[in-house]
């Protein structure tokens, strides 16, 4: 194309310098003949057609500009068709919570599209999957990112072998479990825990999503480590260029940070950005989209006392309608991308 483009000019720059040269070297009127007219004429007429061969290039490129311009934004308009089909797709009682959780939003935020290869940290039942997989459709793949096995016994309240082996169980079937959501048409599934990433998956996800999910990580950080290990394996696993989102509850930066450290169900934003930042990671954007500014949580609260978990309070009681007017939790939404 850039030859093709060239050669006009080429020609009309040629074409001007010989008909210049020519404008120079006329020789007296009385010698010219029938030939030089006819030179002249020639001349005329190439430089002509070398305009007019540029302005049609020109109308070329501007016209494929116009039509590249047209297929994005049909593509992200095919793409916003997916996403609200995905949604749409959704049972009630999970559509019933998209004023807290933004879905819609969120995913648009952190550029998800189909044909990605996502990973999702603490997947579970699949309240997310279940919207990503017919997103990212066939071409794409979820792969799901589990806590590591020790951190279970550590960050359920009471919870004892017998539970924890409960939920191994059903962890070692969640890729057959999530096929079954994704169906024929939705993403491939794959799955493997935190801070054990296999070698040969290195820098093949363009996105690795952590919602609601960095604060038990760093309420075993001081005893296994897993904070920064996941973060640093999230490094290792995004392509040149992949994007980190991240939801999270937010404490408010005044509050202690003893209280701030994921025990209580909130870290700050300002200690999640370090931390990523600290891994190489880049912090691209931050939005208020899961804002809820009703949640002014500080020492002594929980984020489980707020819906849907309600663990502070009984149905019925004038608590539980106070917690309930303000609620979900405040969460921060920050958009990491690791250098290309």
């Amino acid at each position: 194309m850039e030859e093709d483009t060239m050669k006009p000019r080429y020609l009309l720059a040629g074409a001007a310098g010989i008909a210049l040269l020519a404008a120079c070297q006329t020789p007296p009127a009385d010698d010219m003949t029938d030939e030089t007219v006819v030179e002249e004429t020639i001349e005329v007429e190439t430089v002509m057609d070398a305009e007019e061969d540029v302005e049609v290039e020109a109308a070329v490129e501007a016209e494929m500009a116009e039509a590249a311009e047209t297929v994005d934004d049909a593509m992200n308009v095919s793409d916003s068709v997916a996403l609200a089909a995905a949604l749409a797709m959704q049972p009630e009682e999970v559509q019933a919570r998209y004023d807290a959780r933004n879905p819609g939003a969120t995913l648009e935020f952190f550029g998800i599209e189909p044909g990605m290869t996502v990973v999702e940290a603490l997947p579970g039942r699949g309240w997310y999957s279940k919207i990503l997989l017919p997103y990212l459709g066939p071409e794409g793949k979820l792969i799901g990112a589990h806590y590591p096995d020790e951190m279970w016994i550590r960050i359920l309240p009471g919870a004892d072998e017998e539970r924890v082996a409960g939920i191994l169980a059903q962890l070692e079937g969640w890729v057959e479990t999530a096929e079954g959501w994704a169906g024929e048409k939705g993403a491939k599934v794959y799955d493997y825990k935190l801070t054990t990433l296999p070698e040969d998956k290195a820098e093949k996800a363009d996105a690795a999503l952590f919602i609601r999910a960095l604060h038990n990580l760093n309420r075993t950080e001081e005893e296994l480590g897993t904070y920064t290990a996941t973060i640093a394996e999230t490094y290792r696993i995004l392509k040149p260029g992949g994007v980190v989102g991240v939801v999270q509850h937010r404490a408010s930066e005044d509050t202690p940070d003893a209280w701030a450290d994921g025990n209580a169900g909130y870290l700050k934003t300002s200690f999640v950005v370090d931390s990523f930042e600290a891994a190489g990671f880049v912090l691209e954007e931050s939005s208020e989209i899961n804002s809820n500014p009703a949640d002014d949580a500080g020492e002594g609260d929980i984020v489980w006392r707020l819906a849907p978990s309600f663990a502070t309070t009984e149905e019925g009681t004038p608590e539980r309608e106070a917690i309930a007017k303000i609620g979900e939790s405040d969460r921060m939404t920050l958009r990491f991308r690791k250098p290309e």
